[in-house]
């Protein structure tokens, strides 16, 4: 029996794994960055699959500043604020099914703005001994809201819809950052799990009011939910 328990202590030593642990992001450092996008298109007597002669133009803007503090080495915590700005203006487009079957569809336009907060919770492991190439982990907690507004037709046919929202996500985001410098770093993360929640109240025409709720949860990686940006280590 003595000889199995030291034969036992002997795999146990062997199988320990030692993991070493580098100070990827130091304790009392403030992580600070900032993420803008715009994007802008014009169309003019387009065609898209069954929809043609598409006359009009659209924009988004979307600005997202971050500030982070390292309690604890490679352990970060803070919040991010974000707001964006979207609109569509549609002057005509028709749906053409068959050479027998279109509809005509114009004079619509839409606009929204929403603003954002979120907790961030986000830890680090560097690659190797490397401080330069790192993986992290961002837990999200956001919560916000905003308006937008629909009118279509013109004259008498005039019709217009203005909502309020309000939506929920918790979520993980894992990424790589890479250190330019001591103190710059490029970040490129990718949203996989979450849960939303989101409520919207319709008021059409001034009379007619609706309610919705959805609730939607994601256990899958998003290729298009891909973000980069510059961060700042102070």
């Amino acid at each position: 029996m003595l000889l199995l328990s030291a034969c036992g202590l002997t795999a146990q030593e062997q199988f320990r794994r030692k993991l070493e642990q580098v100070s990827f992001v130091p304790k009392g450092a403030w992580v600070t960055g900032v993420s803008v996008s715009y994007s802008q298109s014009d169309q003019d007597n387009y065609q898209f699959l069954i929809v043609e002669s598409i006359s009009g133009d659209t924009y988004s803007f979307k600005v997202s500043p971050t500030l982070m503090f390292c309690f604890k080495d490679n352990l970060t915590a803070g919040g991010r604020f974000s707001y964006e700005r979207q609109r569509m203006r549609l002057n005509s487009a028709d749906i053409v099914l068959d050479s027998e079957t279109d509809y005509d569809v114009g004079q619509l336009y839409s606009i929204s703005h929403n603003f954002y907060g979120t907790a961030v919770f986000r830890t680090y492991l560097s690659l190797g001994r490397s401080t330069r190439f790192g993986l992290f982990n961002e837990v999200q907690l956001q919560m916000g809201g905003g308006q937008s507004k629909i009118i279509s037709g013109s004259g008498a046919d005039l019709t217009g819809t203005y909502e309020t929202n309000f939506k929920l996500n918790v979520g993980l985001a894992p990424g790589l950052s890479v250190f330019l410098n001591n103190y710059s770093a490029i970040e490129v993360n990718v949203g996989v799990l979450g849960f939303n929640y989101n409520k919207t109240r319709s008021v059409t025409d001034q009379i007619y009011v609706a309610h919705r709720h959805s609730e939607s949860a994601n256990f899958n990686i998003n290729l298009f939910s891909i973000t980069f940006g510059v961060v700042f280590y102070l």
